[in-house]
């Protein structure tokens, strides 16, 4: 079973009247649709975070969440302070996103082709994943006798590729000595609940957005009402994968469907008062029950599935009912466009990747032990994390380099090294600098 941790996991979107650097969007996340999604070169504009899905152009509200709730995943897996998820809570927003990707995807394409293109764009950099860390666990000794029956582990091993459940890992397998430490493969497989909740909201999209038009509260709170189900033994589950499966969907389930609902507008005919109202009560219930089941660091949301619910569902409906809808950066954000363009057109690889580039850093900075000197005169400076997080940052700008070209390739794109929106572009025989522009 797949370690889980509340953290984590798409495209070319030009400006209708102002050259735009080339972006692409996540595969995790949403806000801004895919220029060449389905392979065949079909664009999709952005949406404009009305709630209407109306206009196109990169929605940089949405970018700016996305980068905020990568680099949050990043800083709690190095931290594990139980109180960033509640301060921002990454997961929930990045389900949202997604959610309204997904519903403006779909009323502008067929079913199977827009869940066809989510696919093809999830799964080669999960499959580029897979083939360096099975490899190096099969090296390592793991192999068909680790779940009692070989059988079993072929058949399992299948989740590397079609991940409808948490692949299998070799969780006792040693590490390389004064390299990377003995679990580096819980820190691989941390992420792949993500992709696995993603994938099974991917499927079931179609049929959330009917349901959604349908009967659209109804439908937004029913993940809800499904983690109240399971937390108080309402409902079982027989076997631990459906139990996870089950308790993803009531746990961010109802982000998904915010983002969903967002698009399709339903947000917009709430009266403006009723969201600043009803989110603190929702938002008070869920840290009440968190706080009330022993809360603390090792013991957070992520662990509560219920009180996770709660607080998502109220901090994102919040964050989408603010939505300013941003076609260019405010003048305080431009500075940063780089850097988040670079996080948005990497998501997936960043977030597949730095549980271990954070292993390996740790195992590195054990090494500064040995130094006499270092030992006896700043042993705080050894145990602190602080100092290794730019050197975390730094193995995962690597990883960006080694191994993010396969979103390109995903996304039917020209495989670029750095994503940063760099590139110029000619604006009436001008050449400019993306980024300054407006």
């Amino acid at each position: 079973m797949t370690t889980r941790s509340s953290d984590v996991p798409v495209s070319d979107v030009p400006e209708p009247d102002v050259p735009e650097p080339d972006v692409p969007e996540p595969v995790l996340s949403a806000g801004n649709g895919p220029a060449k999604e389905t392979g065949e070169g079909a664009a999709s504009g952005a949406g404009s975070g009305s709630g209407t899905g109306a206009g196109s152009g990169r929605d940089r509200y949405f970018d700016l969440l996305r980068a905020v709730a990568l680099f949050r995943v990043v800083f709690y897996h190095l931290m594990g302070w139980a109180w960033l998820p509640v301060v921002f809570p990454s997961m929930g927003v990045m389900f949202a996103l997604a959610g309204n990707l997904m519903a403006r995807s779909l009323g502008r394409r067929g079913a199977v082709e827009v869940v066809r293109g989510r696919l093809r764009r999830l799964l080669p950099p999960l499959w580029l994943l897979g083939a360096v860390g099975v490899t190096g666990m099969l090296l390592g000794g793991w192999g068909p006798d680790e779940e009692g029956h070989p059988g079993w582990w072929w058949l399992h091993l299948a989740y590397w590729i079609l991940p409808l459940s948490d692949p299998p890992y070799g969780e006792t397998l040693p590490g390389v000595a004064g390299l990377i430490g003995d679990d580096w493969t819980t820190a691989m497989a941390v992420p792949l609940w993500y992709i696995r909740a993603y994938l099974w909201f991917v499927l079931l999209s179609p049929l959330l957005l009917r349901a959604l038009r349908a009967a659209p509260w109804p439908t937004v709170l029913a993940p809800i009402a499904l983690s109240a189900a399971l937390e108080f033994d309402w409902l079982s589950a027989p076997g631990w994968r459906l139990e996870a499966a089950l308790s993803d969907v009531g746990a961010f389930g109802a982000c998904w469907l915010l983002g969903m609902a967002h698009q399709q507008g339903v947000l917009r005919r709430l009266p403006r008062y009723v969201v600043p109202s009803l989110t603190p009560v929702v938002a008070g219930v869920g840290l009440w029950y968190a706080l009330s089941h022993d809360f603390e660091e090792g013991h957070d949301l992520d662990d509560m599935p219920f009180a996770q619910s709660l607080w998502s569902f109220a901090v994102v409906l919040l964050l989408l009912h603010l939505s300013p809808s941003w076609r260019q950066w405010p003048p305080r954000l431009r500075r940063w466009d780089r850097l988040i363009t670079l996080l948005n057109s990497r998501a997936v690889t960043i977030y597949l990747w730095h549980n271990l580039c954070i292993v390996v850093a740790e195992s590195l900075w054990d090494h500064l032990w040995s130094v006499s000197a270092l030992e006896e005169n700043t042993p705080w400076l050894l145990e602190s994390p602080w100092p290794q997080l730019p050197f975390i940052w730094l193995l995962t700008a690597g990883c960006v380099v080694c191994f993010g070209w396969v979103e390109d390739l995903a996304a039917g794109r020209r495989p670029r090294l750095w994503p940063d929106g760099r590139a110029r572009v000619r604006t009436g025989g001008v050449r400019v600098k993306a980024g300054e522009r407006g």
